[in-house]
């Protein structure tokens, strides 16, 4: 079995991905891979910055501009956002949408249902206008 350095501890990609999305947010503008890594404290080697960047760019929550012989990286979704594609794409896998969706609403708890409920309405009432 491998042994982790001491003080260290392996991080799931969502993790990852979350870290480095947050570091975007915070960014005055587009951001170079090697100033994201900087600023979540150099531990990531940079191909794992590039690797990550390239990830979210595939999923839509982030988009790059070329700057140089690089890139320069914006995010484009939040955390919430990169949830909901997540949904999207686990929905759009299934064959059988509405039994996908129907056994998820009635596993909702109430306050979730309750505004999942006046999402829905909003959404109605937005199309309306």
């Amino acid at each position: 079995m491998a042994e982790q350095r001491e003080g260290s501890r392996r991080r799931g990609q969502g993790e990852l991905e979350a870290l480095v999305l947050a570091a975007l947010r915070e960014a005055e503008g587009p951001a170079t891979a090697g100033w994201v890594q900087e600023r979540l404290g150099g531990d990531l080697a940079y191909t794992t910055v590039i690797t990550i960047l390239s990830r979210l760019l595939a999923k839509g929550a982030v988009t790059r501009e070329r700057a140089g012989r690089s890139f320069a990286w914006t995010s484009a979704s939040d955390q919430a956002g990169l949830a909901a594609h997540r949904m999207r794409k686990v929905l759009d896998s299934e064959s059988d949408r509405e039994a996908v969706l129907a056994s998820f609403v009635t596993g909702l708890g109430p306050d979730d249902e309750r505004l999942l409920r006046e999402l829905l309405g909003q959404s109605r009432n937005e199309g309306e206008d």
